[in-house]
Formats: C-alpha cells, sequence, structure tokens
C-alpha cells in the first residue's frame, strides 16, 4: 500500500481510495448483520449463519458498486 501511495501524488485520489476501504470494511459488517436479520425474521435470538456463495457474491457486487459510488462522490466534493 506505501509504494501505491508514494507514486501517487494526487491528493483526491488518496481520499477516493480511503473512502473506498473504509466503506468496504464498515458495509461487510453491516451487509452481514443486515443479511441475518432477514434470513432469522422469525427467530426470537440473535442467529448468525454465513451467506452461500452465491449470497456473498451478490453482496459484494452491490458493495463494490456503492463503494465506488462512496468514493466517487468523495473525490467530487473535495
Amino acid at each position: 500500500m506505501y509504494l501505491f501511495y508514494k507514486h501517487i501524488k494526487d491528493k483526491k485520489i488518496h481520499i477516493f481510495i480511503i473512502s473506498f476501504s473504509i466503506f468496504i470494511v464498515l458495509n461487510i459488517i453491516e451487509n452481514y448483520v443486515h443479511y441475518n436479520i432477514g434470513r432469522h425474521t422469525d427467530s426470537k435470538n440473535i442467529v448468525l449463519s454465513m451467506p452461500s456463495k452465491s449470497d456473498w457474491t451478490k453482496i459484494i457486487i452491490v458493495m463494490i458498486i456503492f463503494a465506488f459510488l462512496q468514493g466517487g462522490f468523495t473525490y467530487l466534493l473535495d
């Protein structure tokens, strides 16, 4: 990461990368919780289960799209 950071001098790109990365990390946790809430709505206890491979693929695709939007808007508004 440091080598990548050193070679790119544009601060807006750094903001985009940082915003994108933070969004991905926080959203993976949020999406996992929302998946389990939706999956186990009838349960009175907290139940955590892993999404299937196809569900993870859908979750990650949506996250990447919104991470690019988040990073792009942050880039434009800086």
